[in-house]
């Protein structure tokens, strides 16, 4: 059982770790986003993983986060079911489907989101998640924005699970709970890399 000191002090390691990381992210070019993106997208557009997924969970992308719309837009030209996050009351997120961008407007704190009342995912309809983050290690363990939205989400809809995170945002450590949902692969711009019970992650710059 956790106390509310050790509570408290793993709080407190986040908040100053996610202020580290707007430091970080603060110093990243455009030009440095724009190849890193490229080279995300294209890496997962080859894997298996994606090519075999017909149900995809895609977060929309703001700010300084990886981008997903040339993905999203990928998706649905191949023919996928994409779904994409719908937040509601007290921190519950739901994956709604979308069948182009043009549906999505300015919803929680401006992120862009699909009408409350389109089609919502049920039980085995992901087959992949594509999760944000502020930083990550390769080993799976991520970090948020706070909120919980995607820990809640994940545990009530299992499927394999991937993080976009900019090679210059990965941390060696990311302080976590039970909670924390810890992610399938973490992907770069320079490779992919696979969480392993126990284990070192494996990491592939070829593909997965």
């Amino acid at each position: 059982m956790v106390s509310l000191r050790d509570d408290e002090k793993l709080r407190g390691e986040k908040r100053r770790l996610r202020r580290e990381c707007k430091d970080r992210a603060a110093k990243l070019t455009d030009a440095y986003r724009r190849e890193a993106d490229r080279a995300m997208r294209e890496k997962l557009l080859q894997s298996e993983l994606w090519r075999s997924a017909s149900g995809v969970f895609l977060y929309v992308s703001v700010q300084n986060e990886p981008d997903t719309r040339a993905l999203i837009e990928d998706a649905l030209g191949a023919g996928k079911r994409v779904y994409v996050p719908l937040c509601c009351a007290e921190h519950v997120m739901k994956a709604v489907r979308i069948r182009s961008l043009d549906e999505l407007r300015p919803g929680v704190l401006g992120i862009p989101e699909p009408p409350a009342d389109s089609e919502t995912a049920e039980m085995g309809d992901l087959d992949l998640a594509v999760v944000p983050c502020v930083t990550a290690t390769r080993g799976g363990q991520r970090l948020g924005h706070g909120a919980g939205y995607y820990d809640r989400f994940l545990q009530s809809n299992p499927c394999p699970t991937l993080c976009l995170c900019y090679e210059a945002m990965l941390s060696e450590t990311v302080p976590a709970d039970g909670y924390d949902a810890p992610m399938d692969y973490v992907l770069s711009e320079r490779a992919c890399c696979q969480r392993q019970e126990e284990e070192r992650p494996v990491c592939s710059k070829q593909g997965f």
